[in-house]
């Protein structure tokens, strides 16, 4: 029996296809044969009502993988929640009623594990995603994602399109941004540990407790279940990616700590907020509905990325002249 959507010889438009993740998207369809069409917001921006329709009819994809958001730590959540939801919520509604509108035989979108309710029973399992409001920081993000979960759901029901929905864990891995203003806690922690041993501090000092757990999914393991659900899963149903196993902020920051040679002291500020307090994936929906399991381990995971980024000077030594949002902009022809 083959495959319900199979890659091969497909046109298949990946939105964010120059993002961290959507690079690594692209790699992966084109060694399954497929023809990724990637866009960046000065081609189409998705925040203009007609600009994803009109692309479509213009380069007519059999499939659509919507990676494209805005995206940020708790900071950056903090900061901007009004934009994050906007922004979020506008594109995805946007590109799927356009996907309605030409026809588009398959739509997968990435949601976000920000989704899951604060307080949600660990391992988080997809049945629970409505059983609560979100953690407070990421709520406005995570309540847009979700959104979009119910926008396919009503297009599967009212007009045949076939979406699917994934939910996939933290990010990390080789090639993610390091600017402290928008990233996430593995990048965050990894240029703050290389910086303070080029610089000799005595102390590194990291927001909340420590006691918060998360759970961390290597980015090339993420590119591949996604390109798997994309050509083996039909369901409705949202769909965890992940490693099923959590750390905690503390054990983290200390592993990294490790790898990364610096021999000072970590100070966590409690007067700062942790996020949800614990965060870890249910993952037997995957490998049932597409054969999809994590490969590797997050120490594992955190040693390459470590070895990259010291192989790879050039991509994090503007941040600390402060020149990484021109930076930015030149390597990937967008603002953060």
């Amino acid at each position: 029996m083959g495959l319900p959507f199979p890659l091969e010889g497909r046109r298949i438009w990946v939105t964010g296809g120059g993002g961290f993740l959507g690079t690594r998207v692209v790699e992966t369809l084109k060694q399954l044969g497929a023809e990724p069409l990637v866009t960046r917001s000065t081609d189409v921006d998705l925040l203009d009502p007609g600009a994803a329709e009109r692309y479509l009819r213009e380069a007519r994809p059999e499939g659509v993988m919507h990676l494209a958001g805005k995206v940020g730590g708790i900071g950056a959540n903090q900061r901007q929640p009004g934009t994050f939801f906007y922004a979020n919520m506008a594109m995805g509604l946007h590109l799927l009623e356009a996907c309605r509108r030409v026809g588009t035989e398959k739509v997968l979108v990435v949601g976000t594990v920000c989704s899951y309710p604060k307080h949600s029973p660990v391992p988080f399992r997809e049945e629970d995603l409505w059983n609560g409001f979100p953690e407070e920081t990421n709520a406005p993000y995570g309540i847009a994602k979700k959104a979009l979960l119910t926008q396919l759901e009503g297009y599967r029901q009212e007009h045949g399109l076939r979406g699917i929905f994934l939910i996939p864990g933290n990010l990390y891995g080789p090639g993610d941004h390091l600017d402290l203003a928008t990233n996430h806690v593995i990048p965050a922690l990894i240029r703050r540990f290389l910086t303070a041993t080029e610089e000799g501090h005595d102390h590194v000092e990291l927001w909340g407790t420590g006691t918060a757990s998360r759970e961390f999914l290597y980015v090339e393991d993420a590119a591949r279940g996604l390109c798997q659900a994309m050509a083996r899963y039909e369901g409705s149903d949202p769909v965890n990616l992940g490693t099923g196993r959590e750390i905690t902020i503390r054990e983290l920051a200390h592993l990294i700590r490790s790898l990364t040679g610096f021999p000072g002291e970590i100070r966590f500020d409690a007067s700062k907020p942790d996020g949800q307090p614990r965060r870890c994936l249910d993952v037997s929906r995957a490998e049932a509905g597409f054969g999809w399991k994590a490969e590797v381990h997050w120490k594992e995971g955190i040693r390459r990325t470590i070895e990259w980024y010291r192989d790879n000077e050039w991509w994090w030594a503007p941040i600390r002249s402060g020149e990484y949002q021109e930076y930015y902009e030149r390597q990937y022809g967008r603002k953060l």
